[in-house]
């Protein structure tokens, strides 16, 4: 869904092709139930999931099935007026704004507003992905996972319903250029970050683990309030089981994201998240996409040209997005350098835990408060020595400077370090 909001390069990887038309049920490991035919298990009407408190919500929570609102392809026909509001295109199709309530109201401008994706006839990841967003999405609900209203299944139109994402996705925002576009300013990257750090952390902590597969920016969709959430678990796949460090799956995902393990052999650990979202952290620190082939050669892949960087912390500031003009902590980009490095390790083993990214990310964001303040008091002591060292050139001849005069100097080179 996150690439739907905006148009991106085709970055897409895939090793077989899949199918884009709907069948009889299909059985692989992603699936919860079976899906073939309007006459499914998911026959929940509720609008919202049902059975859950606010309280678990919070802190995220795995239903046993999915309970979702079916549609038919003339009532979201209604509620998009005939698909008119057209929100942005994908590689699963396009995404339409529409309007609703728990009556199927579709006056424009009143109720809930949602966003409608519709399958592409022609498009390669077809039936099987929409079945994982069901499947997935359709069981999951966390702050920071976009929440799936309902779907669609009929005859051959596939359609799935959302909330609606009103700033549209991290991508749009972290590359734009033009003097109309105001560049995310530091604490609401770290902001976003955290947030999409505390989905992946979702995942990956409960029995059954989850495997994303597909982060980068254009899947990280923004609310009102800059609150991050995770959309397009058309690639998620379930864990390993039984002790097994891996499950070995057919290569998909996006060049520049992908970890460098799974491209090679097709294993895909938990870790392998981790390593995209090293990736994602980058672009956030950089404002630089993963690939942009406009670069100059040598640095059309962002983590081959920058990750040598990452660990020398003289040079970060050369790195760091020029449109934050210094408006951020010193201290916070070390640490996000740092930890980006870390989730960019060469082998699962060496990477953090999304739990301990999120950690890293907490310590981060409590550091602007904490920096602004250390920059004030930095300052009034310049500006004291400063006072200092002119009123001791001031004094007379007449008077020799004591000892005690050098203490300015002395506490000028405490400052400067």
């Amino acid at each position: 869904m996150g690439n739907c909001w905006g148009s991106q390069g085709d970055n897409r990887i895939s090793s077989t092709t899949r199918s884009s038309t709907p069948g009889t049920s299909k059985n692989n490991s992603n699936e919860g139930v079976s899906i073939s035919s309007r006459s499914t298990a998911m026959t929940s009407s509720q609008f919202s999931l049902s059975g859950i408190t606010d309280e678990e919500f919070s802190v995220g929570h795995i239903l046993a099935t999915p309970s979702l609102r079916i549609f038919s392809f003339s009532e979201l026909k209604s509620i998009t007026k005939n698909f008119k509001s057209l929100l942005g295109e994908g590689g699963f199709g396009k995404v339409y704004k529409g309007w609703m309530d728990e009556k199927l109201s579709a006056k424009a401008g009143s109720g809930s507003v949602v966003a409608v994706k519709k399958l592409n006839h022609e498009s390669m990841q077809g039936f099987d992905e929409w079945k994982s967003e069901v499947n997935f999405l359709g069981t999951l609900s966390h702050p920071n996972l976009v929440k799936l209203i309902g779907y669609c299944m009929d005859e051959e139109e596939l359609l799935l319903v959302y909330e609606f994402m009103q700033k549209g996705s991290l991508e749009n925002h972290l590359f734009r250029r033009g003097t109309s576009f105001q560049p995310l300013t530091w604490e609401i990257r770290i902001k976003i970050a955290l947030g999409a750090a505390r989905g992946l952390a979702f995942l990956h902590s409960h029995d059954k683990q989850i495997i994303y597969r597909d982060f980068k920016a254009s899947n990280i969709l923004l609310d009102g309030n800059y609150n991050a959430k995770l959309a397009d678990f058309g690639l998620a796949k379930n864990g390993p089981l039984g002790g097994a460090s891996h499950v070995t799956t057919r290569i998909m995902g996006t060049y520049g994201y992908a970890a460098p393990e799974y491209v090679a052999t097709g294993h895909l650990y938990i870790k392998s998240d981790v390593y995209g979202f090293g990736v994602a952290l980058l672009e956030i620190i950089t404002g630089q996409r993963a690939l942009d082939t406009n670069r100059p050669s040598g640095q059309h892949n962002l983590v081959e040209w920058l990750k040598p960087t990452l660990g020398e912390r003289r040079k970060l500031t050369k790195i760091v997005d020029p449109r934050l003009e210094g408006q951020y902590p010193s201290k916070g980009v070390i640490q996000a350098a740092e930890l980006t490095l870390k989730c960019l390790g060469a082998e699962p083993r060496v990477r953090p835990s999304m739990k301990e990214v999120v950690e890293v990310l907490e310590r981060i964001e409590a550091m602007k408060i904490k920096s602004k303040e250390s920059k004030t008091k930095s300052s009034r002591t310049r500006e004291h020595n400063r006072y200092s060292q002119q009123s001791a050139q001031r004094r007379s001849p007449v008077h020799p400077r004591h000892e005690g005069s050098a203490g300015g100097g002395y506490l000028s080179k405490i400052d400067r370090r």
